[in-house]
């Protein structure tokens, strides 16, 4: 994964040095304009480094949130604050790896990228996420929100619904895993959300069986992709196009 920066600042001075600094250590720099495009960018995976600036209202929230993912999910946290702000022990109880004072320091926040991008390197992997099909069901205000699943992971799932999903946290749901009689239920935070009714959903609560049971089902997955990649790669490309055409 090449390495990206997610930034949410609206500090001209701040973005300027942030820019130049990115760009020196080759690092794209991914201008977001709401909390909800910085949330997209980090649940989506898109970025290695989240930055934040925590005069902005609401951006504890998007630093709590991207904390909740699990290490190999999770970017680098960092937040930029005036050193006359009193919240910089609230910015590190919010998950943020690192503080960054204005104005910021070219020196500093090298150190820093440098430091993430170790970080990275040694504790993050790309999770794996498969594309499927099934009805999904959340119970939210005002009674149960159908949606079709896009995508799931170990770790949560992909929808899109007829309207908007509310942004919520503990949020029950319920879906059938495709191929099976099984029922997965449990309950799931609304990581960003969109006006045409896509979501991300991160798995809050699942029970032992239901989490044993999801894995089961995903290695089952993989397994069955492995099988036929090494297969199409075994066999002349017509003919392998005509198996899987058969196939699916």
């Amino acid at each position: 994964m090449s390495q990206s920066a997610a930034v949410l600042c609206q500090d001209k001075r701040s973005l300027q040095t942030l820019s130049t600094t990115l760009d020196e250590l080759g690092i794209e720099l991914m201008n977001c304009h709401s909390q909800q495009q910085a949330l997209e960018q980090v649940v989506k995976g898109r970025c290695t480094t989240l930055v934040v600036d925590f005069d902005i209202p609401g951006a504890e929230e998007v630093i709590r949130m991207a904390a909740l993912l699990p290490q190999e999910q999770r970017p680098e946290l960092l937040a930029v604050a005036s050193r006359a702000w009193p919240g910089t022990g609230q910015a590190f109880q919010s998950g943020a790896h690192r503080i960054l004072y204005r104005p910021l320091s070219a020196g500093e926040l090298k150190d820093a990228l440098k430091d993430g991008m170790k970080a990275g390197a040694k504790n993050r992997r790309k999770s794996k996420r498969y594309e499927v099909k099934t009805l999904v069901y959340l119970d939210v205000e005002g009674g149960t929100l159908p949606a079709v699943s896009i995508d799931i992971g170990e770790h949560g799932l992909a929808i899109q619904a007829a309207e908007p999903v509310p942004m919520s946290s503990n949020v029950a749901f319920h879906c059938l895993l495709p191929g099976t009689d099984f029922k997965l239920n449990g309950h799931a935070d609304v990581i960003w959300a969109s006006d045409q009714g896509r979501a991300g959903l991160f798995f809050s609560k699942l029970t032992p069986a239901a989490r044993k049971q999801l894995k089961r089902w995903l290695h089952k997955r993989s397994s069955h992709s492995k099988d036929k990649h090494s297969l199409h790669e075994l066999m002349p490309k017509d003919e392998a196009h005509v198996s899987f055409s058969l196939a699916e």
